[in-house]
Order: C-alpha cells, then sequence, then structure tokens
C-alpha cells in the first residue's frame, strides 16, 4: 500500500473537520445576528454571549473543538506509522474505523446531542485509537 492511499483516512477527517467548521458558522452567524450580539463583544470564547445562543449553536462548536483534541494523537499516529514504513492493512481499517466513529460522533452530538450515546460512540473511537497503537507496536 502507498503512503498517499494509508493516509487516506487522516485527509478524511480534515475534510470532514472542515465542513463541521461550514456548519459551525452557518449556525453561529445568523444565531448572533438573531440576538444581536456584536461581534467585538465575542472576544472571550466562554463569555457571557454564548449564553444568548441556543445550544445546537453552540452543539456545533463544541464539536469542532473536539475534532481539534482527540484526533491529533490519530493524525500523530498516522504520520509516525506512516514514516517508520509500519503500514498495514488491520491499521488502515482501523483508521477508517476511527474516522467513522468521529463522524458519528459529530452527528450525534450536533443534532440530538445524546450525551450517553455520544459517549459511547467516543469511547469506541479511543478504543479504536488505541488498537491502532497496539498494532503499530506488534
Amino acid at each position: 500500500m502507498t503512503a498517499t492511499a494509508f493516509l487516506a483516512p487522516v485527509l478524511g477527517l480534515i475534510i470532514w473537520t472542515l465542513l463541521i467548521w461550514v456548519l459551525m458558522y452557518a449556525r453561529r452567524i445568523p444565531a448572533m445576528q438573531a440576538a444581536k450580539i456584536d461581534p467585538d463583544s465575542a472576544k472571550s470564547p466562554d463569555g457571557a454571549w454564548k449564553d444568548q445562543l441556543p445550544l445546537s449553536v453552540q452543539a456545533s462548536a463544541h464539536n469542532y473543538n473536539h475534532l481539534l483534541e482527540q484526533p491529533t494523537i490519530f493524525y500523530a499516529l498516522m504520520f509516525y506509522i506512516t514514516l517508520t514504513a509500519q503500514m498495514s492493512m488491520p491499521i488502515f481499517y482501523v483508521a477508517w474505523g476511527y474516522v467513522a466513529l468521529r463522524v458519528i460522533h459529530s452527528i450525534i452530538q450536533v443534532s440530538s446531542g445524546k450525551v450517553m450515546l455520544r459517549f459511547t460512540v467516543f469511547t469506541l473511537s479511543t478504543l479504536a485509537l488505541m488498537a491502532m497503537v497496539v498494532l503499530t507496536l506488534l
């Protein structure tokens, strides 16, 4: 397998993250306008202005932040595996599984927001990431 093919899950998750960024602003800008929030008053990410936004708007921003947290381990691991020539089909499939689980996590968070369902999917994605590490060490 080529490095380009092996790193396709990385590109997939990057594309998904950028789509969530678009959703975040597609929800946030109209909501801020409707609530008459002055953008200059929103300097702090944890300011009082956030309380004026619906939960669905906040959920998109939270999910975008989540996609910039744990997936950084995924990105680093995928590049480590590629650079050390440890690419394998099992890791490739688990990597796509990780990406799929992160997409499902996002869909849950930006729609229903069901915490226990989202937590279950997050746990499964974390286990997939751990499995990738174990497969790399074998």
